[in-house]
């Protein structure tokens, strides 16, 4: 994914802040972690031990966060996370959550079967 989710939002014409860079309140913060904390425990329910899954919230941009994989082999993939401050006090579409978590599994898997080639011998058949 590598930041690559439509809901990353992109800087602001010309400011270097996300798009919806506004103060959030404690509420929405906390909102915001939560969601977090749930595409980050989503994400590893994906994935096998190995695959490290962590996160951020970026202080002072709004309502943003990076959510990344370490994978056993390959290079970490991550995806940005930045919902609107409104959805923050709505609720958060779990939908969204989800393809989040699943394109960053998805990712990460790819990671490593690009890192390992087709040199591996199946143990099963």
């Amino acid at each position: 994914m590598n930041g690559n989710y439509t809901g990353a939002g992109g800087p602001a014409a010309g400011t270097g802040e996300p798009a919806n860079a506004e103060e959030l309140s404690g509420g929405q913060r906390d909102a915001l972690r939560h969601a977090v904390a749930g595409i980050v425990d989503e994400t590893q329910s994906y994935l096998p031990e190995g695959y490290q899954v962590g996160s951020e919230l970026n202080a002072g941009t709004g309502a943003a966060a990076t959510v990344a994989v370490d994978p056993p082999a390959g290079h970490p993939v991550t995806a940005g996370y930045s919902p609107d401050p409104e959805e923050l006090e709505s609720g958060l579409d779990p939908e969204t959550q989800r393809e989040v978590a699943q394109g960053l599994a998805a990712s990460a898997v790819l990671q490593v079967m690009d890192a390992v080639g087709d040199g591996i011998t199946p143990t099963g058949r």
